[in-house]
């Protein structure tokens, strides 16, 4: 068996090519993919080449985490799932490249255990679980924010999920101001300084001594982005707050059924926050806006016409 997938081949040189795919084993489905989402978090780092070293992580390589399809064939274990629109995070069948996270491709086989079944209705829409479940695992580890920094898609899924599991609406900060939205706020029209839960979405190393600055005492910063260099913050000031750090980990599988849940419940909704979309053969032209285009929250890719 084999695909077309995306392949960055090294950093900054990417190709959509054929791959062969390893045997579906009994536990594994196939699927056929209709769209992929391109983070602008860890892919950034993939396609620069400045990701920090993770197991595993190497050139060729076929990115992504966010992919949504059909079951189309499945092993001896997992043949009731055939028919089944699903989103996958990602394969690591491929022949002759890694797959990390290997998402990027027409042909996934994973371990059904892996799939989620979309709720009826969500369609492209469903490359959002992954992110989505990021923010509910960062929100159900500790305290609800009341400050986001960061009004990305992150940073949106984030105060979504907050007000669909019935918190208070948090403050958001943005600095840009094409993604305010009427909903965020410049930092500096913000003079509160006793925030108890500051969730960074923003990915900026450079924050620390600045969210510090606007805790209350005993409040807690998490760490919801993914950081290229080492984070650090002066002590003093630290000291004084009782300050708490948490890093919000990778997401789990029932973190992803939970945020499934509350789509079919009507209670989260992804409206407006895929903004571009290119055939998955432009992948070339795709991944420089989605990385440096600031009106771009969200790039797919669209699957459905390649062989």
């Amino acid at each position: 068996m084999h695909t077309l997938a995306v392949v960055l081949e090294e950093p900054r040189r990417l190709a959509v090519r054929p791959l062969d795919l390893k045997p579906a084993g009994p536990e594994d489905v196939v699927v056929t993919v209709d769209w992929s989402g391109i983070s602008t978090g860890t892919e950034r780092l993939l396609w620069d080449g400045r990701m920090p070293h993770f197991p595993g992580l190497g050139y060729p390589l076929v990115p992504g985490y966010e992919a949504v399809g059909t079951v189309v064939d499945a092993g001896a274990m997992a043949q009731s799932r055939i028919g089944d629109r699903v989103f996958v995070p990602g394969s690591s069948s491929f022949i002759d490249a890694r797959g990390l996270f290997g998402g990027a491709a027409r042909t996934l086989i994973a371990p059904q255990s892996r799939t989620v079944t979309l709720p009826q209705g969500v369609d492209d829409q469903g490359v959002l679980l992954s992110l989505a479940a990021t923010a509910y695992h960062a929100i159900v580890g500790g305290t609800a924010p009341d400050l986001i920094v960061g009004h990305g898609v992150l940073g949106r899924l984030i105060l979504r999920i907050t007000e669909a599991m019935g918190a208070e609406r948090p403050t958001v900060w943005e600095t840009n101001p094409t993604r305010r939205h009427g909903v965020a706020i410049h930092p500096d029209a913000d003079d509160r300084r006793d925030y108890r839960s500051i969730y960074d979405a923003s990915g900026a190393e450079d924050l620390m001594d600045f969210l510090v600055a606007r805790l209350g005492r005993s409040g807690e910063i998490v760490l919801a982005g993914f950081y290229e260099a080492r984070l650090s913050f002066a002590f003093p000031m630290a000291f004084m707050k009782e300050a708490r750090f948490r890093i919000a980990a990778e997401f789990r599988p029932e973190d992803v059924t939970a945020v499934t849940a509350l789509i079919a419940d009507g209670r989260l909704s992804l409206d407006g926050l895929i903004t571009h979309r290119r055939p998955a053969v432009e992948a070339n032209d795709a991944y420089p806006v989605a990385f440096g285009d600031a009106d771009c929250l969200k790039m797919i890719l669209d699957w459905r016409n390649c062989a």
